[in-house]
């Protein structure tokens, strides 16, 4: 396994695990809103490789894209935006090895906290983020295609 800043050229297979990651998890969304928002998120325009404060990492196991993650640094607080990996993939540490990468990019932006967003009806993601010390800190909303879903913000202190 291989963790790794990503390129431009990587988009593609970014945009193939979100795909195959929301369409595993997300069942309370409508298919077709799933390709919408993630052929909208999942591009260069919406991950910034260049931006100020910007991580990108992702995971290549057998020269394949399996995992990756997106975190912007402002300020003291670090906030993760996007961190999936493949379904087949989970469960073998993917997450944790990519999770503590991150926290070792992060730390060069001196945070002091870290936040990750998720829908609040994401129970994997919920037992991930406390499985690594993060607690829920508040609640928030995120609109998809004009619905307005609960999403749920997780905090460690750093």
């Amino acid at each position: 396994m291989n963790i790794r800043p990503a390129d431009a050229e990587d988009f593609e297979a970014i945009k193939a695990v979100a795909r195959k990651t929301w369409h595993d998890t997300y069942d309370e969304l409508e298919a077709d809103m799933i390709d919408r928002t993630v052929d909208d998120w999942y591009t260069s325009d919406s991950m910034p490789l260049e931006a100020p404060g910007t991580v990108v990492l992702v995971v290549e196991h057998d020269d394949e894209i399996v995992g990756f993650t997106h975190a912007v640094a402002q300020g003291e607080t670090a906030d993760i935006l996007r961190m999936y990996v493949d379904p087949d993939c989970q469960g073998e540490g993917v997450g944790s090895d990519l999770h503590e990468r991150l926290i070792e990019q992060l730390e060069a932006y001196d945070v002091d906290r870290i936040r990750s967003f998720d829908f609040a009806f994401n129970d994997t993601s919920r037992n991930f983020y406390e499985g690594l010390g993060f607690e829920q800190t508040d609640t928030g909303e995120v609109e998809i295609d004009g619905e307005n879903y609960d999403e749920a913000v997780y905090t460690l202190e750093l």
